[in-house]
């Protein structure tokens, strides 16, 4: 694959010269959000106009060569005149972090000081939203901000899952969205992800969520959280359409740990990050629909096919209390996948991932069956519990992994 230098093609380069400067930058990646990227582009640029007036606004879409009408209908939005807007087709790997990439180093000629981005699949967006997100950045107070969303029990499961409590226990700070989607974060901050040499790795694709917020972290970057209220998107079934993200994020997540492991090791407990804002919550969420008998099906068929593997790659007791699960799943009752056992699993899986010399894309395909074994359990424990009960579930299940660190570091030294 060829490599590029930059994302930006020459008629962005020629928009850059001609806008000159602005103070706030807003990127949109999208690819096929025909039927949504224009209630963005507005609702953005009514945000921009109603609470930076006087500051110098631009909206960048950067768009992954849309088949559809993506790039019109962004153009069609109707924004305030004051507010520059461009679309554009981004160079280098297909992916979100591409996208991502193209606003930090538009940011950077543009001499930004705060960039703020947005997803293209957004019903729930409000411009209340960019004045939340953006405020802490450019009033000084934050470096980087992550959302916050009140979701349906069934929705984010991967963060709930997994990115959530590893970038606590890892970490040591508390982001509940790590991955959310939508965040701001200083010019500086975008040149510093724009320099980086990632844009040929996952980081370029759905990596570069965890890939922010966890930089942001390991490089001491003040880091906040806002609550924007309901996030409506366009959810999924997390067992329909899981594989090419989670191997993404994941990988990401376990790069990073290798990567950054005297962080990792000195960090000791969580603090949480600071909230810096917030909307009350007035919009129900909307439901998101699961099939539980798939995920049985996932996990059973997966402990069939790659038992092996798991014999090697997993500690004994690990391995012997996971075929225990299989069990009671088999057996058609009310399985149970314990925190504890999930993030011994996950830590096993890390440790194995930084001294594999094979293809580890490989080595992260084998925990999704796993993944969703302890996905379907999850979807019955929380199945009658309401959304602040989910909560509180979710906040034992991050403490079980920080408690379980002291056996990833004694594995690791």
């Amino acid at each position: 694959m060829r490599r590029y230098d930059s994302s930006l093609r020459w008629q962005l380069l020629k928009w850059i010269q001609e806008v000159g400067e602005v103070d706030l930058l807003v990127g949109i990646p999208c690819y096929n959000n025909e039927d949504t990227i224009a209630h963005v582009v507005a609702t953005v640029g009514r945000g921009l106009a109603e609470h930076f007036g006087g500051t110098r606004c631009a909206i960048l879409v950067s768009d992954g060569g849309s088949l559809d009408d993506t790039r019109e209908k962004a153009y069609e939005a109707v924004i305030p005149p004051t507010i520059q807007r461009r679309v554009s087709i981004y160079r280098g790997v297909a992916g979100k972090g591409t996208a991502f990439r193209a606003v930090f180093e538009a940011a950077e000629r543009l001499h930004a000081r705060t960039v703020a981005v947005f997803d293209s699949d957004l019903r729930s967006i409000t411009p209340e939203w960019v004045k939340l997100l953006a405020s802490p950045v450019h009033e000084g107070r934050a470096d980087f901000v992550a959302p916050l969303y009140r979701r349906f029990k069934y929705d984010g499961t991967i963060t709930n899952n997994i990115v959530y409590p590893m970038t606590r226990a890892l970490f040591g700070v508390r982001v509940r969205q790590p991955i959310g989607g939508d965040y701001c974060l200083s010019g500086r901050l975008a040149a510093m992800f724009a320099a980086a040499d990632v844009w040929e790795t996952d980081v370029a694709r759905f990596g570069i969520d965890i890939w922010m917020t966890l930089m942001a972290i390991c490089w001491k970057q003040r880091v906040a959280q806002v609550y924007l209220g309901t996030k409506i998107h366009s959810p999924k079934d997390p067992a329909a359409d899981l594989s090419t993200m989670f191997c993404q994020v994941v990988s990401t997540l376990f790069y990073v740990a290798g990567e950054m492991s005297e962080r990792v090791r000195e960090a000791s407990g969580s603090v949480p990050a600071e909230v810096a804002g917030r909307i009350p919550w007035t919009i129900p969420v909307e439901p998101v629909e699961v099939n539980v008998q798939a995920m049985d099906r996932e996990f059973l068929e997966g402990m069939e096919h790659f038992d092996p593997m798991y014999r090697r790659i997993l500690r004994d007791e690990n391995y012997q209390a996971l075929r225990a699960v299989k069990s009671a799943f088999a057996s058609n009752g009310t399985p149970e996948f314990p925190a504890s056992l999930w993030a011994r699993i996950l830590y096993d899986f890390l440790l194995v991932y930084q001294v594999w010399n094979r293809n580890r894309r490989r080595l992260v395909d084998m925990l999704v069956p796993l993944h969703f074994g302890r996905l379907a359990a999850y979807c019955r424990a929380v199945a009658d519990m309401d959304e602040d009960q989910v909560e509180e579930l979710i906040e034992r299940e991050a403490e079980a992994f920080e408690r379980e660190k002291k056996y990833l570091l004694e594995r690791w030294n």
